[in-house]
């Protein structure tokens, strides 16, 4: 039988966003955990299919709308990329929000615009502004742990901070490995923090006071190390799933640098910090509140950018096409 699945396409900073608007199957699931283990177990092909090679790429990043169970909740959203399924994304949000403004699924309003999206780490709100920059408040984000010892294949003994914002990130500067996040060849440092997430994986065990299904690092952050609080922006470079290098600052990951920022005392609620990707592109981030997630002292964050529209795809795959089901080169 064909296929045919019809998306929007946008970017936040240069990270793609291909919001799937037609042609999915229903995701069976009485809470949105429950989906994400759905489409894993019996959708993982149509994943496969818009985020692979011919249609996708191995950067590719995209998001599946589902039936939210969360009251108050305008839309609920699956996110998806090279390896699986994500419980975050922050450029995500940022497009969504715009999107569901621009579509009337939330009608506009003079100012800003609430859109409630259910993400599967919790309730996320947005504020889509008139001329389409978004700003989101995280779930609870806090610091899992700070200076945990690794041995890093290759590379030796580093210490590391376990941030957590809506997703688990390990975090370094760059230099520890004699890199520069702005003038290292992007291979070196994709490297460097694919190898970290790997020791991590196995000499860190991770819990969340929420949900078992959360508790997963998705990926390593390498900054400049500017954490202490100052108006110039902070690079970074996130590496997360199986190699995916973050085009956008990463709105999960500003979330958990300013909870990790926080922890250690270095900048204070409401202090807005900036920071800085691959492409140059700004979000800005500070914490606003402070709050618990189960044991943890924690934090709601407030992230913001904007996302633009690239254009619109309905991507089919013919009967009998078994190299259109698709494949990565790398």
């Amino acid at each position: 039988m064909s296929i045919e699945i019809q998306t929007v396409e946008m970017h936040t900073g240069g990270e793609p966003v291909r919001l799937v608007v037609g042609g999915y199957p229903p995701i069976a699931g009485a809470t949105i955990l429950a989906k994400r283990r759905h489409a894993q177990a019996h959708l993982d092909h149509l994943r496969r299919l818009l985020m692979f090679e011919p249609r996708g790429h191995f950067d590719m990043y995209g998001v599946l709308p589902v039936e939210p169970d969360l009251p108050g909740a305008d839309l609920a959203v699956l996110f998806i990329h090279n390896e699986g399924y994500s419980t975050m994304c922050g450029h995500a949000v940022i497009a969504l929000g715009r999107w569901a403004v621009d579509q009337g699924i939330v009608p506009r309003k003079d100012g800003e615009t609430r859109v409630a999206i259910q993400c599967p780490c919790g309730l996320v709100e947005a504020f889509v502004a008139a001329d389409g920059a978004v700003r989101f408040l995280s779930v609870p984000a806090f610091a899992f742990a700070l200076d945990a010892a690794l041995e890093v294949s290759g590379l030796g003994p580093v210490t590391v901070d376990i941030g957590y914002g809506g997703a688990f990130y390990a975090l370094l500067p760059a230099a520890r490995f004699g890199l520069d996040v702005r003038r290292s060849a992007t291979r070196d440092l994709v490297d460097a923090a694919s190898a970290v997430t790997e020791a991590a994986k196995q000499q860190i065990p991770l819990s969340h006071p929420d949900d078992p299904d959360l508790a997963f690092l998705y990926g390593t952050i390498l900054t400049d190390g500017a954490d202490a609080y100052g108006e110039a922006a902070s690079a970074n470079i996130c590496v997360f799933a199986a190699r995916e290098v973050d085009r956008s600052p990463t709105g999960s990951g500003v979330t958990a640098r300013i909870a990790l920022q926080r922890a250690r005392g270095l900048i204070g609620i409401g202090q807005i910090r900036r920071f800085e990707s691959v492409t140059g592109a700004i979000f800005t981030g500070k914490a606003v509140e402070e709050t618990r997630a189960g044991g943890f002292e924690a934090v709601i964050v407030e992230v913001s950018g904007k996302a633009h529209y690239t254009g619109r795809a309905s991507f089919t795959l013919e009967p009998g096409d078994e190299i259109g089901k698709g494949f990565l080169l790398r």
